[in-house]
């Protein structure tokens, strides 16, 4: 995680300050941000995934993705989990739809 806020934290213009957004993860401890002064973490309230739109892009890749399979074996799973990414993102409306929030004004 802290290797994830470095690289966030280098991406992140001079003069700016990321805000990172995060679910309730036990390795998504407030403790992790301190050592960057242009981050601030974010928790979501517990039981709220509509907050949280990655909640339902997985619900949507186990649906019509991953749902009722067998896998082979590792390289299977990973494979088809990059096939069901693939698939999602190939559809710019939908992936619009899934992750943005009406009232989440960013100004652009």
């Amino acid at each position: 995680m802290r290797q994830h806020l470095q690289q966030i934290s280098q991406a992140t213009s001079i003069g700016r300050h990321a805000v990172v957004i995060m679910d309730g993860a036990g390795w998504h401890t407030n403790d992790t941000a301190l050592c960057f002064d242009n981050i601030t973490l974010v928790r979501l309230p517990a039981y709220s995934p509509e907050l949280y739109p990655v909640e339902q892009i997985w619900q949507w890749l186990r649906q019509n993705e991953l749902a009722n399979k067998c896998f082979d074996g590792y390289e299977d799973i990973v494979n088809s989990c990059c096939d069901a990414w693939n698939s999602f993102i190939s559809d710019l409306d939908r992936v619009k739809t899934m992750c943005m929030r009406e009232w989440i004004d960013l100004g652009g």
